[in-house]
């Protein structure tokens, strides 16, 4: 069985964290994720932006990760967002009723 990749770069730009990810978000990825993120929430940035352009799967674990994510963050007086969502994302939060729950920025802004 072939393991599921999520590579994860951090990078700051004019105070926003970006958190770019690129392969699967699933069980099997998530805690690598939940790390990325609370590493970027110890001294929490006003954004921090999610880059889903290359996520090409997610599965049930991986959007409550993003949902326990988004809460952290808005502890942390950070907002969470969410960018360059594709298709197959941007279905998946309007069928699971999710797309309400998080900020989405359209479009390659990330």
């Amino acid at each position: 069985m072939v393991r599921p990749e999520l590579d994860i770069s951090v990078r700051q730009d004019s105070g926003d964290t970006i958190v770019a990810l690129r392969g699967e978000i699933d069980i099997g990825t998530v805690s690598r994720l939940t790390d990325a993120v609370e590493n970027a929430l110890v001294d929490p940035p006003d954004r921090l932006i999610l880059d889903m352009g290359e996520v090409t799967f997610c599965d049930s674990q991986g959007l409550g990760t993003l949902v326990v994510l988004n809460r952290a963050a808005t502890r942390a007086r950070c907002r969470l967002v969410l960018a360059n969502l594709g298709d197959f994302l941007s279905r998946l939060l309007n069928v699971t009723g999710l797309r309400q729950a998080f900020v989405i920025q359209d479009g390659d802004q990330a």
